[in-house]
């Protein structure tokens, strides 16, 4: 028998493949605004949007900052001037159209459902997140689902972890364990929380970071073999 009752889980790039999802948004963007998205754009938005976030993940800048300034920020990039938050409100619309899933995803939360108490723990944009998570699939297998924007703190921090364990009826801290691919948020937030954590590691990164999981995993169909110890 499992000593895990909660399971905590990431949802982008965990059980939703964000990164098709991310592609496909912004090419039906630039699409429609008539531009070419190039290899060397596209790897020049994501450095932006990666370093936006992690500034948000360090509480640095709010989510409404990210998502009114990273268009215009790479259009600055290029010498030319945008609507930041034109582009990134139809660039949300986009991408909360698509919710393809990681390998494995549905049959895992199917499969675990019935024996576990499965919540979902993201940071991003709350509607986008619900509607995505609702055409995929996976919404109606978890208790609820708690997104940064509602909380009001985000992910690695102790406070959203505070509220989401606030809301979780029974809650048992020794018998949690977050799953999640972000070392920087989902492991480390687990662990300034106080629980174990499982890294999703898939392309199998080296860790040359401080923040160590309990336990990592290649694909989600090895997380049956850490619930069983």
């Amino acid at each position: 028998m499992s000593k895990y009752q909660t399971l905590l889980f990431d949802a982008d790039a965990t059980l939703i493949d964000f990164s098709a999802a991310e592609n496909r948004a912004l090419h039906l963007l630039f699409a429609e605004k008539g531009l070419t998205l190039t290899k060397d754009v596209a790897n020049c938005y994501r450095e932006i949007n990666g370093g936006l976030w992690s500034a948000f993940e360090r509480g640095e800048v709010s989510r409404d900052n990210i998502v009114n300034t990273r268009f215009e920020l790479l259009f600055e990039a290029y010498g030319k001037k945008a609507n930041g938050k034109q582009l990134g409100d139809r660039y949300q619309q986009l991408l909360s159209e698509n919710h393809d899933l990681i390998d494995g995803a549905a049959e895992l939360v199917k499969s675990l459902a019935p024996h576990y108490e499965l919540y979902i723990v993201t940071n991003g944009v709350s509607k986008t997140q619900y509607k995505r998570l609702k055409e995929s699939g996976l919404y109606t297998f978890f208790k609820d689902v708690f997104v940064s924007e509602d909380a009001g703190y985000q992910k690695p921090m102790k406070e959203y972890f505070d509220y989401v364990f606030s809301r979780i009826p029974s809650f048992g801290q020794d018998a949690t364990l977050i799953v999640g691919d972000s070392l920087s948020s989902d492991i480390k937030g687990g662990l300034n929380a106080g629980i174990d954590t499982c890294w999703f590691n898939p392309q199998r990164k080296v860790n040359n970071t401080p923040v160590l999981p309990m336990y990592e995993i290649q694909h989600l169909k090895e997380l049956h073999r850490v619930l069983s110890k």
